[in-house]
């Protein structure tokens, strides 16, 4: 898959890797990239550890799973998560698909079409000379519209309660539309944290507009 210079918010490494997940990011973590022509079933955007990378995986056995994380500790942690001591990846993780940088990259093609896009917890950057830098932009969803199937959908969790709000304002500017109220999400690490302090994340289920 061809580079491309794409500016990422957000850091791309954090404290020094054992030396266990430094060799499962060389041996292992290239077979596990996204190869060009693979139909990808469902996409996660920013999957932090990779609990729910994996979580999905056990739930759809029978599709392939696609996990976008451009900080490599998280990478790391799901690459150790899902392999044995040999570094063999395990039966139940063989629909683990990793893409290691800014799913702009992916996207950008518009080859895809996903029937479920999750992105959860994304980093709501409050302060308001930081906006530009949130995710979620009307630009954003759009492209994401690009890669979802007819009847796909697209999850958002999020515990910052003004950027929900800010988020759907920009659904306002695509060719998007809120679907279901709710949905059962796993409790990942993040919203655990629950870092903005409110009693529970919210959450906004997008499909295409008719």
């Amino acid at each position: 898959m061809e580079k491309q210079e794409i500016r990422t918010f957000g850091r791309r490494h954090g404290k020094k890797l054992s030396a266990r997940k430094e060799s499962l990011v060389r041996d292992v973590l290239p077979a596990l990239c996204p190869r060009a022509g693979e139909k990808i079933d469902i996409l996660e955007i920013g999957f932090g550890s990779g609990e729910h990378v994996r979580e999905l995986s056990a739930a759809n056995p029978d599709a392939v799973i696609l996990g976008a994380e451009p900080f490599m500790n998280g990478v790391a942690a799901l690459l150790s998560a899902i392999c044995d001591e040999s570094g063999a990846v395990l039966d139940e993780y063989k629909n683990i698909r990793i893409f290691p940088d800014d799913v702009r990259i992916v996207l950008n093609g518009g080859a895809y079409s996903f029937d479920e896009i999750w992105i959860l917890h994304p980093d709501p950057w409050p302060k308001a000379r930081h906006e530009k830098r949130r995710l979620l932009s009307a630009d954003f969803l759009n492209l994401l519209s690009k890669n979802l199937s007819p009847n796909g959908k697209i999850i958002i969790g999020t515990d910052h309660w003004e950027y929900y709000d800010w988020i759907l304002a920009q659904v306002k500017n695509t060719n998007l539309c809120e679907t279901d109220s709710a949905q059962n999400i796993i409790e990942t690490r993040y919203q655990k944290k629950n870092m903005a302090n409110t009693n529970a994340p919210k959450y906004i289920i997008l499909g295409h507009a008719d």
